[in-house]
C-alpha cells in the first residue's frame, strides 16, 4: 500500500517543490490550496504524466469545515495518512510599520500561518494515533516555519509572529505525540526564490551582493523540499521537536 502525504499550499512555491519531491519518492501526494483543481490542472498533470499518483484536495486553512474535509478525503483514500506537510502561508497584503499593523492584517496572516497549522495538525494527529504502526511511526508531520520565527521584520510583525508561534506548535505536538510514534519537525527556509519574495527582489539581490548570506545565492524552493523529504523519511525515527535551517548559513552570527 502507497503511503500518503498531505501537503498545504502544494501547489506552489516550495509547496510544489515538497509535492513533486514527495511524489519521486513514490507517495500517494494530496496537495491542498485554496484556488479550483482547474486553477491548478496544469501542474497536476505535469505530475501524473510523470507516474505520480495524485488527489488534489481545495482547502482553506484557515476554516474548519475545509480542514475536516481534507482529513476526511485523505484519510478515505487508503485509510491512513502518513505525513502532513504543514507548508500552507501567506505575507501580509500591505508591509507596514508595526506602529501601523492592522488587527485585519495580523488575522489573515495568522488564522492561515498559526492557526490552520495548529488546528490541522491535530486532526492529523487524532488519524496518525488510530493507525497501526508502519516500520515503527505511525506517522510524520513537518511544519514549514521560517527564519522569521527569531529574525525580526519590523514591516510584517504578524508574519514573524506567526511563524514564532509555528515553531512552539512543532515543540508542543512533538511532546504531546513521541510516544505514539509520530515524530513532528521543522524545516526553516531563509530568502526563497517564490512568488512570495519577489516583490522585494532588489532587496535581496543586493544583501545577497553585500555577504549576508554566507552562501551567497538565493534558496531554491528545492532546498526546502529535500530537507523536508528527509524529516518524512524513515531515517528520522529517533528526532522529533527539531528544527533545521535552509537559509545558506544566514543564522550564524558573525562578527
Amino acid at each position: 500500500m502507497k503511503k500518503t502525504a498531505i501537503i498545504t499550499g502544494g501547489t506552489r512555491g516550495i509547496g510544489a517543490a515538497i509535492t513533486r519531491k514527495l511524489a519521486r519518492q513514490g507517495y500517494l501526494v494530496i496537495p491542498a490550496a485554496t484556488g479550483p483543481e482547474e486553477k491548478n490542472a496544469e501542474f497536476l498533470n505535469s505530475l501524473r504524466a510523470a507516474g505520480a499518483e495524485v488527489h488534489y484536495v481545495r482547502c482553506n486553512v484557515a476554516d474548519a469545515a475545509d480542514r475536516e474535509n481534507l482529513v476526511k478525503e485523505a484519510a478515505s483514500l487508503t485509510g491512513r495518512i502518513d505525513v502532513l506537510v504543514n507548508n500552507a502561508g501567506v505575507a501580509p497584503l500591505v508591509r507596514a510599520d508595526l506602529l501601523e499593523m492592522t488587527e485585519e492584517s495580523f488575522d489573515r496572516v495568522t488564522g492561515i500561518n498559526l492557526k490552520g497549522t495548529l488546528f490541522l495538525t491535530q486532526l492529523v494527529a487524532r488519524q496518525m494515533v488510530g493507525q497501526e504502526p508502519a516500520n515503527g511511526r505511525r506517522g510524520a508531520i513537518v511544519n514549514v516555519g521560517s527564519c522569521s520565527a527569531e529574525v525580526s521584520s519590523v514591516s510584517r510583525g504578524e508574519y514573524c509572529v506567526s511563524k514564532a508561534g509555528v515553531s512552539m506548535v512543532t515543540t508542543l505536538f512533538a511532546d504531546r505525540l513521541a510516544g505514539e510514534g509520530i515524530t513532528v519537525n521543522e524545516v526553516r527556509p531563509g530568502v526563497i526564490a517564490t512568488d512570495m519574495t519577489g516583490a522585494v527582489k532588489e532587496k535581496y539581490d543586493n544583501l545577497i551582493a553585500q555577504g549576508l548570506f554566507p552562501i551567497a545565492r538565493w534558496g531554491r524552493p528545492e532546498d526546502v523540499a529535500e530537507m523536508v523529504a528527509f524529516f518524512c523519511s524513515e531515517a528520522v525515527s529517533y528526532t522529533t521537536g527539531n528544527y533545521v535551517d535552509v537559509d545558506g548559513g544566514f543564522h550564524i552570527k558573525r562578527l
